[in-house]
């Protein structure tokens, strides 16, 4: 494993608009951490995320993510340092006019691909990862909740990120589901050695699927050291 973080945040305070969420931030993510975000709502933990992905700025600190500085970021930049990314949302944002392969291939032509057999093999390929390759051609609405949230982490594999980041990507399944989308984003942690980074308020997710953890709480964001109860009302 690396010793050179893709995420790595110092002092930085982060921002929800003008208003700063967390203060001095101290964070680093390496090539195949599982790392989550935990707190009540409205402590910063999306935040964070939007930090990292360059869509808030970061203004006092240091930051950097998959070779960039989130410093004064310019906005040609941030498409090439999200391309080195997955993200997934807790809304699964597919594009609903368009089927599971079209959502795909706009994806690839928009980050650059232009040969038709590569992307369609590119396709497959992610499709096959998550257990959907038999959904190629059905529309989202045609799908189940879980079922878009294993395209929508498809999508996130197009362009073999470095890091996953997921906000809250079990928070609109039930428990059932919720467990098969984690053992999925565990078993690509593991055999792809791609790092996670997961927001999430659910208690029984992190004590199940175990990583390093980070708690905010009163404006500060810290790691929780292993063994050391979790002192927050979480959803059980």
């Amino acid at each position: 494993m690396s010793d050179t973080p893709i995420i790595s945040f110092r002092n930085a305070d982060i921002l929800n608009g003008e208003a700063t969420v967390i203060y001095g931030l101290n964070m680093d993510v390496y090539p195949g951490d599982f790392v989550y975000i935990v707190g009540k709502v409205g402590t910063g933990k999306t935040s964070i995320i939007r930090t990292i992905i360059a869509e808030n700025p970061l203004e006092q600190g240091e930051g950097k993510a998959c070779g960039f500085s989130l410093n004064g970021i310019s906005q040609k930049e941030i498409p090439f340092l999200r391309r080195k990314m997955g993200v997934v949302f807790q809304d699964f944002q597919l594009l609903m006019d368009r089927s599971v392969e079209d959502n795909l291939r706009f994806v690839l032509e928009a980050t650059g691909w232009k040969d038709g057999e590569k992307i369609a093999a590119r396709i497959t390929e992610v499709l096959v990862a998550v257990g959907m390759e038999r959904k190629a051609h059905k529309m989202p609405f045609q799908l189940s909740g879980g079922e878009q949230q294993r395209i929508a982490i498809a999508r996130s594999l197009l362009n073999e990120p470095q890091v996953i980041i997921a906000d809250e990507p079990t928070g609109n399944l039930d428990n059932e589901t919720a467990d098969g989308i984690m053992q999925l984003l565990t078993r690509i942690n593991i055999e792809k050695g791609t790092a996670v980074v997961m927001v999430t308020h659910n208690r029984q997710i992190f004590e199940k699927y175990p990583g390093r953890v980070m708690v905010c709480k009163d404006e500060v964001c810290n790691e929780q050291m292993p063994d050391t109860p979790i002192d927050l009302e979480l959803t059980i």
